[in-house]
């Protein structure tokens, strides 16, 4: 595929797209590659992290301490910007625990949620940010 002429600034990563990205070599790992080289920007809050460290942290992933601390050193914190969410969302979405991704995305003035999750994917759309599958995104932007 050719160079992306497109930049896009502010993206909001799902705890599902994001774990797939950084730990398996599928078409989302390319989501890796966007972020390094600066065509986009993933946003993450305070919530999302969370929920990514505690996810990361599954016996099913086998990862360390120091892998877990690798990945946030390494593909986190040099990446991605950091918001304050001063809005809570609640009751948007069908499943609550996914309003945070909403309230991460309206924090950051967010262009797109990437989700692997039917029940954000079904929203399509929370005010102005579109909500699409990783693979979608891609398809679109690489």
């Amino acid at each position: 595929m050719g160079e992306t002429t497109k930049k896009v600034r502010w993206v909001v990563l799902d705890t599902n797209v994001l774990v797939s990205a950084l730990l398996f070599t599928g078409e989302l790992s390319k989501i890796v590659d966007l972020w390094q080289r600066g065509k986009m920007i993933p946003l993450i809050s305070r919530e999302t992290f969370e929920e990514l460290r505690a996810v990361l942290e599954y016996p099913k992933f086998s990862l360390s301490a120091d892998e877990i601390q690798g990945i946030i050193e390494d593909e986190i914190l040099p990446y991605f910007e950091v918001v304050e969410v001063k809005e809570n969302v609640r009751g948007v979405c069908r499943d609550p625990a996914d309003d945070k991704f909403l309230a991460c995305a309206l924090a950051g003035s967010a262009h797109f949620i990437l989700s692997g999750d039917q029940d954000l994917t079904d929203l399509k759309s929370y005010r102005t940010i579109r909500i699409i599958k990783g693979s979608e995104f891609l398809r679109r932007y690489q």
